[in-house]
């Protein structure tokens, strides 16, 4: 394909950051980008509409870096706090335009002493669900949580099937209804599949019910990662981080009544678009319109509805999810050890 490039030099943060030592005993610190810093990002336009949907002469903000792993951002309207974790780190951070970075959950999944099998023990996936509460896929217990911001009390919303354990949920998605959809790789498994403590047959996408009830709605994906849905909720988007198949499946939502298995449809071929920079298709994020904002190789790949990339925003680096919030006009990534703002054109789905 022929490739044009625009590059934009970063802004600068705002506020200052808490140096944070890891749980591990590394004294590695996590900071805001300094004036000496001169991080870019730069634009990989595939299609002139790509300027239509991310503002290409904007300055990209790096809002941190020095992380592990970033990944799980979710916009908070009401506290005007972007929420991330650094998932090895087992730490979850919140940033906001006043103060900068600061650490939110620690430990964000488990606490080290109180587990009892190696693997990642941190939160992953993050969202604001529709009642306020925090929606944590918890790596370390194995589970979907609410965080309820007032009392700082968790709540397990679910945990197993059939009487045997989750993998480690890692991202999820809610449905006006209430229902959350997400998905169950093995990545917080020392060992992966191979683990001796994985207790399912399959690397699952299930629909978690308001009632409690949860149901497998995917059984055949290798590593499903990200989820979200369309902006009518008729279909679920599904990404699976594979290097042997990196793609996007869709799958029309289940009707709350249904317990049918859909495989849905190849929708996207990450493949043509993989990078050395490294990174597989991971978290998702929609706009009010349809485009699908892939983060993975390289940073984010814009999607149209058509499945056509137009183009990716380039972090030099595998990014592993991507998030809308602010005034909806922002996208924020978890780009490898950092997170990055970028602004665009498209209004993102959710609540700012």
């Amino acid at each position: 394909m022929e490739l044009s490039r625009r590059t934009t030099l970063s802004g600068l943060s705002l506020g200052l950051v808490a140096a944070c030592a890891g749980p591990r005993g590394v004294g590695s610190s996590i900071a805001a980008l300094e004036a000496s810093d001169e991080a870019q990002v730069t634009f990989d336009v595939f299609d002139p509409k790509f300027s239509d949907i991310v503002d290409v002469d904007a300055p990209a903000r790096w809002l941190s870096k020095g992380h592990w792993w970033a990944e799980g951002p979710a916009w908070d309207s009401e506290r005007q706090s972007l929420y991330f974790t650094d998932v090895p780190r087992n730490r979850a951070y919140a940033w906001k335009r006043e103060t900068g970075i600061s650490t939110f959950l620690d430990p964000s999944g488990i606490a080290p002493e109180q587990a009892q099998r190696k693997g990642d023990l941190g939160a992953n996936g993050l969202l604001i669900g529709n009642s306020g509460e925090l929606l944590i896929c918890n790596h370390g217990k194995r589970c979907v949580e609410a965080l309820d911001f007032d009392t700082g009390q968790r709540r397990t919303l679910a945990g197993s099937i059939a009487g045997k354990r989750f993998n480690s949920p890692n991202d999820l998605i809610q449905a006006s209804d209430g229902t959350i959809y997400f998905t169950d790789p093995p990545y917080g498994l020392d060992g992966l599949n191979n683990s001796p403590l994985k207790e399912l047959d399959r690397n699952g996408v299930y629909r978690l019910h308001p009632d409690g009830e949860v149901t497998l709605i995917v059984d055949d994906m290798t590593f499903p990662n990200g989820v979200a849905l369309s902006p009518d909720e008729r279909f679920l988007y599904v990404a699976q981080s594979d290097t042997a198949a990196p793609l996007i499946r869709r799958i029309a939502t289940p009707s709350p009544s249904s317990s049918a298995i859909d495989r849905g449809e190849v929708w996207f071929d990450c493949q043509p678009f993989m990078h050395e920079a490294g990174g597989l298709p991971d978290g998702l994020a929609l706009a009010q319109d349809g485009y699908v904002f892939l983060a993975g190789p390289a940073g984010v790949l814009v999607i149209d509805q058509e499945a056509r990339c137009l183009g990716r925003i380039n972090t030099g680096r595998a990014s592993a999810n991507c998030a809308f919030g602010e005034d909806g006009r922002t996208v924020f990534i978890t780009a490898k050890d950092s997170l990055v703002a970028v602004r665009t054109k498209a209004v993102g789905l959710g609540r700012f």
